[in-house]
């Protein structure tokens, strides 16, 4: 079964190739992605990796977490699902401060 990591205090110039290639030292990575800002297209400084193995991604979770990465100290934990947030409606009168 996969397992997907989360990634977090990557150095913002970080690629997708760039994160599967260092984290394959691991074990085999199924996918590997950089999110990146919709409005200015720039990346977010986290991603996720998946890997084949939960044993691969034990691994990298080990060798990953806390270490430099780019020059920067990373974080590297199991992913969690991501949590129902409410939308943000601001049609109308439901702008903040009364706005117009």
């Amino acid at each position: 079964m996969a397992k997907k990591l989360y990634v977090g205090g990557l150095p913002y110039s970080t690629t997708d190739n760039e994160l599967r290639d260092g984290f394959s030292r691991a074990g085999e990575v199924s996918s590997a992605v950089v999110i990146m800002d919709r409005m200015t297209g720039r990346s977010k400084g986290f991603g996720f990796v998946e890997f084949n193995s939960d044993a691969d991604a034990d691994k990298a979770i080990e060798m990953f977490n806390g270490q430099d990465f780019g020059g920067r100290s990373i974080t590297v934990n199991e992913a969690r699902p991501l949590e129902e947030r409410p939308r943000n409606s601001f049609r109308n009168n439901d702008r903040p401060y009364g706005g117009r």
